[in-house]
């Protein structure tokens, strides 16, 4: 989490294209909370984060920074949609549930962490549980021959094991019955999900008997790493260091935010949506969540919204919510060069990722540089003919373009195929010129 401002940016240019001020914006934000917990605890609790409110329109990279930055910064991050959520009584997922997912994949995060710390002892785990069955432990009576006799041998299977010579060789492992049946429904009530802790636990210890089960050796591998896994790891401290990372560096991205605006011009005003910016409120200013892994404290979550306010405006907002996000930031619309950086700058862009699924089929896909500059301008006229998709209009373009390249690939194993220009113009060029016929398929 020990980077600059000016790193995290550097990053984010690797994969969004533009956009200065939001990255920019979201950096220090990011390092603001690297700085706060340098701090003493007292002066801690008073520093809040700066929510963030991004207007754009799609496709432009609102969810992109957002999620790039969490994942450079390994952070707990979800991303939901504000509509998805409707006011206390109504039919609809709850808002403190976008605090229970956190939780959850902030315990997922953590898990994650801890096995590949211990990745070493859950693989002599395993081994040791193997060579147990195909070398059965002595008993205490035996002689002192026999138990050389034995180390000789244990050690032996055990380097057999490790280097896989005894991959084919089937043993009889014991596994625990999958009566186990773990639920997870993070829009659960308090009561109802105290209810769900219950029913897991019990079925928990149902889940204690065992079965066998006749399997090779490189199957039992992986069957047994579940297994070593749980045994080696201590659940509460998990549980511990996921609610605290959950708590002081969770990450909710609220997408749609404008979809609940509910301002005076505002046709069609559905009565939830003022509640659901109600319901917001405690969450974002902060409260305490009941979760399966604890209480989770929401005052030092940061919250990014977003929302291409296209009908309504930042100001149709409640002006409580209005002020728990008081940085701004407008992403700006994509113009021809933008998308042409994108196909051409960024990391994994779509080229590549059409060169590899391609060369999959033994086919050596290439792009001329006119053809590039006419994929990003087609999209660009495309966009100012029907709504203005962004970026994801060149998943239409390309993938109109490429349709028949990719239906016959398996005809053309080890041939180079080049995207030209005029093939671009062939697939394209009438259908971007035609607004009916471009609303319709591009």
């Amino acid at each position: 989490m020990n980077m600059t401002p000016k790193e995290i940016v550097s990053y984010l240019d690797d994969y969004i294209v533009g956009q200065k001020d939001a990255k920019k914006t979201i950096a220090i934000a990011l390092r603001n909370r690297y700085r706060r917990m340098q701090l003493d605890a007292e002066l801690q609790d008073e520093i809040m984060p700066k929510n963030i409110l991004m207007i754009g329109s799609t496709g432009v990279g609102k969810t992109e920074i957002a999620r790039r930055m969490a994942k450079m910064m390994n952070l707990p991050f979800i991303k939901v949609e504000a509509s998805k959520y409707t006011e206390v009584g109504y039919v609809g997922r709850e808002v403190e549930s976008m605090v229970k997912d956190l939780a959850h994949e902030s315990y997922n995060l953590v898990t994650k962490e801890y096995e590949e710390q211990i990745q070493g002892s859950i693989d002599d785990e395993i081994i040791k549980q193997i060579v147990e069955i195909l070398v059965p432990p002595l008993p205490e009576t035996a002689s002192q021959n026999a138990k050389e006799s034995f180390i000789k041998t244990y050690n032996l299977m055990e380097s057999k094991v490790k280097s896989g010579d005894m991959d084919d060789k089937k043993i009889t492992i014991e596994l625990p019955k999958t009566t186990h049946v773990e639920i997870v429904d993070s829009n659960m009530p308090m009561d109802m999900s105290a209810i769900s802790e219950s029913i897991n636990s019990m079925m928990g210890k149902m889940g204690k008997e065992k079965i066998k089960k006749e399997v090779t050796i490189k199957e039992a591998k992986k069957l047994l790493r579940s297994t070593a896994s749980d045994n080696l790891l201590d659940k509460e401290s998990l549980k511990n260091e996921a609610l605290k990372r959950c708590e002081n560096g969770g990450i909710i991205f609220l997408d749609e935010i404008d979809k609940i605006a509910t301002g005076s011009n505002n046709k069609n005003q559905d009565p939830s949506k003022e509640g659901v910016q109600r319901d917001l409120l405690p969450i974002v200013e902060g409260s305490s969540v009941h979760t399966k892994y604890g209480q989770v404290k929401t005052d030092h979550i940061l919250f990014i919204a977003a929302g291409a306010f296209h009908v309504s405006k930042p100001s149709d907002l409640l002006p409580e919510l209005q002020g728990r996000f008081p940085l701004r930031v407008e992403l700006n619309p994509l113009e021809e060069s933008d998308l042409y950086k994108i196909l051409t700058n960024t990391k994994n862009s779509l080229l590549r990722q059409y060169k590899a699924l391609l060369d999959v089929e033994g086919v050596n896909l290439e792009f001329d540089d006119e053809a590039i500059h006419a994929f990003a301008r087609l999209s660009v006229s495309a966009n100012e003919k029907a709504e203005d998709i962004g970026a994801r209009r060149l998943h239409t373009v390309i993938e109109k373009v490429l349709e028949d390249i990719s239906f016959d690939a398996d005809e053309h194993s080890g041939e180079t195929i080049t995207v030209s220009e005029n093939l671009v113009k062939e697939k394209l060029e009438d259908i971007a010129q035609n607004e009916d016929t471009a609303r319709y398929i591009l």
